[in-house]
């Protein structure tokens, strides 16, 4: 698990193909690396990746062709800055909100403008997410924890403030680029959970026929 509270800004240092799918080799940047371990955990671009080897500099991560489909990775090219974060530790400070590392769909930026000194974006989503975003609700972009603090049709407000643009690719957004959305958690539990209301009150129901109530003396 995660938190989307970016630890460090990397670079793909290289992108090898193995087949259908690919491996990368990312610069960690300031990420620390000392206490990362084969198989450990890493969100790149709020992608949870699996540690395959490492340097004290660096790490190599595999991505399935499934993580290609349902991401922006396919678009990805050597050079690019990537945000970075460790999984979080029990004694982690939960700073952000509860972050898998699971894509549920990719965004597009439509709109940039600058708001003091703050920027402001609206991000397109699938249709498909738009039901699990509320406004000052948490979303995940490119790993990173953001407030969404308006909503349009299949589409969110975000504004940035110039500590969260120092430390994170968010500067390099630009209309057109893709992003990494990530829903919160939390909203789909409750839609199973309701979901398995439903499902329990529809069963209850289909038992109550005429044939039942006429056997035990209501009808």
């Amino acid at each position: 698990m995660f938190t989307g509270i970016i630890e460090a800004v990397g670079t793909l240092k290289a992108i090898i193909p193995t087949g259908d799918d690919i491996s990368i080799q990312v610069e960690a940047g300031k990420l620390d690396m000392s206490d990362v371990n084969l198989g450990d955990s890493i969100a790149t671009n709020g992608v949870c990746l699996t540690v395959t080897s490492f340097t004290d500099t660096t790490y190599t991560a595999d991505l399935s062709v499934e993580t290609l489909n349902k991401t922006g990775f396919a678009q990805y090219k050597v050079g690019d800055k990537v945000n970075l974060e460790k999984a979080m530790l029990p004694t982690t400070r939960f700073g952000g909100h509860i972050v898998s590392g699971h894509v549920d769909g990719v965004g597009e930026i439509i709109e940039r403008q600058h708001l003091g000194r703050a920027i402001e974006f609206w991000v397109q989503m699938p249709e498909e997410i738009s039901k699990y975003v509320a406004e000052k609700g948490s979303i995940t972009v490119d790993g990173i924890s953001l407030t969404i603090n308006a909503l349009r049709k299949n589409a969110f407000k975000l504004t940035i403030v110039p500590h969260t643009t120092e430390e994170t690719t968010i500067d390099q957004f630009q209309v057109g680029r893709k992003v990494n959305l990530e829903v919160d958690v939390l909203a789909r539990y409750m839609e199973r959970l309701l979901q398995s209301q439903a499902e329990s009150s529809q069963t209850a129901e289909s038992r109550l026929t005429m044939e039942f109530l006429q056997q035990n003396g209501f009808a």
